[in-house]
C-alpha cells in the first residue's frame, strides 16, 4: 500500500507539472522488407531527425518507422514514444496519420516509433489486428542495442482507435488472467523476457470502452466490423479485446480528450477513467479544446499539451 501511495504521488506529481506545462501551451496558443535510412526535416531547435523503416512481419503492413533525434557520441535515447494511428481500425487509414507526430517528437527530443498494423479490410481485425500491435512494440526490442534505445520507459500514444490499441496493449501482462482461454490463444504473443512492456498511455480521444462503442454503433458497427461480428455472437472475443475488462493496470493512463470531438464521445474517456480511478489505478481525464483530429495536429495546442504529458511519462 506504501508503495502505491508513494507511485501515486509520484505519477500526480509529473503528470500535475505536465498539465501546468499544457496549460501554458494552451494560452499561448518503403516497400516490404525494406530499411530506409534517411534525414527528416529540422525540429524545433535545427536538429535532423534519421528515419529508419522496418518490417516486423511479412505481411506489406507489419512496419514500423523510427524518427530519432540527434544524439551526442556515446549517449542513448531516454525512452520510446510508440504512436499508434487511429481510423477506426478501418484498412483505409494508415500510419500516415502518426508520421507528423513522430517527427514532432523526434524534433523535441524523443525517440518515436510509428507503427503500422494490419486493419479491418487488408487482412487485420480479429485476431491479427491484436497480434501486430503486440508484435510491432516487441520489435523495439531487436533495434534497441543498433539505436542506442534505453527501453526502461516505453510509452504509447495512441489517437482514437489507436487510443484503444494502446490501452489494450499495456494490459498485456493480464491477459491469461481474464479467464478467456479460447480467445486468449487466438492471440498469439511473445511471453518471455524479450517482450517489450509500455510503462505509461496517453490516449488521444481513444476508444477504451468497446461495449459502449458497440452500443452507440460508432462509426457504423465499427467494433463489430473489427471482432468479426457482435458481441452476442463472439462476448468472450469482445470482453477480451475491451481495455475496461483489465482495469486496473499496473501502469499510468491518462486519457486527453478534445472538447469539440464529436467523432468518439468523451464518454468513452469518462467511463474508463472513473473505472480505473475507483480501482486506485493511476488515470486522469485531460480536456483540451479541439475537435477529434487537433489532437493529432502538430500546430494545435491540444496535440502539444499531448508531447507534454508523454515526456512526463518518460521521465
Amino acid at each position: 500500500m506504501a508503495d502505491l501511495r508513494r507511485r501515486t504521488f509520484v505519477f500526480r506529481t509529473l503528470v500535475g507539472a505536465a498539465a501546468a506545462a499544457a496549460v501554458g501551451i494552451l494560452g499561448a496558443a518503403c516497400s516490404p522488407g525494406a530499411e530506409r535510412d534517411g534525414t527528416a526535416g529540422g525540429g524545433a531547435k535545427g536538429d535532423a531527425v534519421k528515419r529508419h523503416k522496418y518490417q516486423y512481419g511479412e505481411d506489406a503492413s507489419q512496419w514500423g518507422e523510427l524518427f530519432l533525434p540527434e544524439l551526442p557520441a556515446g549517449a542513448e535515447h531516454r525512452g520510446v514514444v510508440v504512436v499508434i494511428h487511429g481510423g477506426y481500425w478501418r484498412s483505409q487509414y494508415g500510419a500516415e496519420l502518426g508520421e507528423p507526430i513522430a517527427k514532432d517528437l523526434a524534433a523535441h527530443g524523443m525517440a518515436a516509433w510509428n507503427l503500422e498494423y494490419r486493419r479491418a479490410g487488408n487482412g487485420g481485425g480479429w485476431p491479427n489486428t491484436f497480434t501486430d500491435v503486440l508484435t510491432g512494440i516487441d520489435k523495439l526490442g531487436d533495434l534497441a542495442a543498433k539505436h542506442a534505445l534505453n527501453l526502461g520507459p516505453v510509452v504509447a500514444l495512441g489517437h482514437s482507435a489507436g487510443g484503444h490499441l494502446a490501452a489494450w496493449a499495456a494490459g498485456r501482462g493480464k491477459l491469461t488472467q481474464l479467464g478467456m482461454p479460447d480467445a486468449d490463444r487466438q492471440v498469439p504473443r511473445t511471453s518471455d523476457a524479450s517482450a517489450v512492456h509500455l510503462t505509461g498511455v496517453v490516449s488521444q480521444s481513444g476508444l477504451l470502452n468497446l461495449a459502449e462503442a458497440e452500443k452507440l454503433n460508432l462509426s457504423n458497427g465499427a467494433v463489430s466490423n473489427l471482432l468479426g461480428g457482435s458481441s452476442v455472437k463472439y462476448p468472450h472475443r469482445y470482453r477480451y479485446a475491451d481495455p475496461m475488462t483489465a482495469l486496473p493496470l499496473a501502469v499510468p493512463v491518462i486519457a486527453v480528450h478534445g472538447s469539440e470531438d464529436t467523432t468518439v464521445p468523451l464518454g468513452q474517456s469518462e467511463s474508463y477513467v472513473n473505472a480505473g480511478t475507483t480501482a486506485n489505478m493511476e488515470t486522469r481525464l485531460v480536456r483540451v479544446p479541439g475537435d477529434h483530429y487537433a489532437l493529432i495536429d502538430p500546430k494545435t495546442p491540444g496535440y502539444r499539451a499531448c508531447r507534454e504529458l508523454v515526456r512526463s511519462l518518460l521521465g
